[in-house]
């Protein structure tokens, strides 16, 4: 009898979610596809600059680089053992499956579609067996008057930048929002050479000393947080928590921004605003979770997260997710939820027995991450009345240049209850990126639950690639 082909599992993502998926999996004998928009692995997290950059101390921008080298050496270990295959720079815009035989033995059948390049012009049909969505997060983003001038951008922006191409963003900066991601920003600004005048933190103490019990319970980012303050300490970064950012001035480009203190209901407290001189503001409040794809497949979603069971399967069969899409949480969550589902996958594919306490330790480790999570979700929250601060004239949705009046025209005038009522009467989301942007700052205004957004693709493909798609006449006659 010829010899059973291998299954194939595509992990899409390679950031610390999928690159821990695709070797758990591919170590039990799982033909593995890892596919990833960037050029190398490592996702968000764990960007690198490129070679002919010649960065002789990429780790002093990381922490944590020893589990970065542990999966990077792993998964070159299994793409020479032909175990894994990395396809870089394939941008995902959609995933297809056929469920029509997933009762039979071989279960559903996927088709990953991929746009190739930095041009998107052409795109790639990959089969596949199982998915496994591993698609990470972007960064929340609240609008306030200014924010659309040259010099303002995210903090995952400016570490980005800095990261993965040894560019400061600036030269005088203010790090300002909310969220875990601030401290090392400003740190790793200061630490590369730009002059950081202020971090502006929303967060007051109050806010940890109600979740203090949860902290303590994870004396490890305890003692991250702790270094970070050192270091902050050490360049001599001024540090206003329970402050934010009222106004970015400039003209042609940013001039300076105004900061005030915030009372205990999250609003502005008059006569506290000062005004500091900036080049740069890196502003963030917190992060959301990529489920296009997931949304495009039918997976269900609760709020804005991808719904999974206890071995990251989401409700469509075939269909795992880990990491970011599943619920923001950090590297150390993203590594447990990975491992899990790469391992269940594995055994589902190849019809094994599932045993959970195989993987027992990742488990527990994901328990822990997930409590650790839920409280930083709760002492990091925007402030309450941060829409107070927006001008009439403040615009909400960049690519549809649609202002603060028209969404509030909407609501109080017109109707509107949800997002999508005001998405339809103002065309704030319909513009280039789809509303990722803008959508936090619609819900907010609008005084609606935040949603994700079902889009039909993942990201803008050209029409000619759509043209050149196959339908289903054609597949199922070749």
């Amino acid at each position: 009898m010829p010899e059973a082909k291998p299954r194939t599992l595509a992990v899409i993502g390679a950031g610390p979610a999928g690159l821990a998926a695709a070797l758990a999996a591919a170590q039990r004998d799982v033909r593995v596809t890892v596919i990833d928009s960037a050029p190398q692995a490592g996702g968000q997290f764990y960007r690198q600059p490129p070679a002919a950059l010649g960065a002789r101390r990429p780790q002093a921008l990381h922490h944590q680089w020893r589990t970065w080298e542990r999966l990077r050496d792993g998964l070159a270990r299994q793409i020479a053992a032909g175990r894994i295959t990395h396809l870089t720079e394939h941008h995902v815009w959609f995933v297809e499956g056929d469920f029509e035989d997933a009762a039979g033995p071989g279960g559903p059948r996927f088709t990953v579609h991929a746009l190739l390049g930095p041009d998107h012009q052409e795109s790639a049909a990959l089969p596949a067996d199982a998915v496994l969505l591993a698609t990470g997060g972007y960064e929340k983003v609240l609008p306030f008057p200014g924010w659309t001038l040259p010099g303002v951008l995210t903090a995952g922006g400016a570490q980005a930048m800095l990261k993965g191409g040894l560019v400061l963003p600036g030269r005088t900066v203010v790090v300002a929002g909310t969220g875990p991601l601030l401290m090392p920003v400003a740190v790793g600004l200061a630490a590369a050479g730009a002059e950081v005048a202020a971090l502006v933190e929303s967060a007051g103490p109050k806010a940890f000393a109600r979740h203090a019990a949860t902290l303590a319970a994870h004396p490890y980012k305890l003692a991250e947080g702790a270094q970070y303050a050192a270091q902050l300490l050490r360049h001599r970064v001024p540090l206003a928590t329970g402050h934010t950012v009222v106004e970015a001035h400039g003209k042609n480009a940013l001039e300076a921004v105004t900061v005030a203190a915030l009372d205990a209901a999250g609003r502005v407290r008059p006569g506290t605003e000062r005004r500091i001189a900036c080049d740069t503001l890196a502003v963030g409040h917190g992060m959301l979770p990529h489920t296009d794809l997931a949304e495009g497949l039918g997976c269900r979603v609760d709020g804005v997260d991808v719904a999974v069971d206890a071995e990251q399967r989401t409700d469509v069969p075939g269909v795992w997710a880990a990491g970011e899409a599943t619920g923001i949480g950090g590297a150390a969550l993203s590594l447990a939820e990975g491992h899990i589902a790469g391992r269940s996958a594995a055994a589902r594919l190849r019809g094994s027995a599932i045993d959970p306490r195989a993987w027992a330790a990742a488990a527990k480790a994901r328990t822990k991450a997930r409590e650790f999570a839920a409280a930083i979700k709760a002492v990091y929250e925007p402030p309450a009345h941060w829409a107070e601060q927006l001008r009439d004239d403040t615009l909400v949705c960049r690519c549809e240049e649609v202002p603060a009046s028209a969404v509030r025209e909407a609501v109080e005038e017109l109707g509107a209850t949800d997002a999508r009522t005001v998405k339809l009467l103002t065309r704030a989301g319909m513009g280039w990126c789809q509303g990722r942007m803008c959508s936090a700052a619609v819900a907010g205004l609008a005084g609606c639950e935040e949603r994700s957004a079902r889009r039909p693709f993942a990201r803008p493909v050209p029409l000619g690639v759509l043209a050149q798609a196959p339908d289903e006449d054609e597949q199922t006659s070749s």
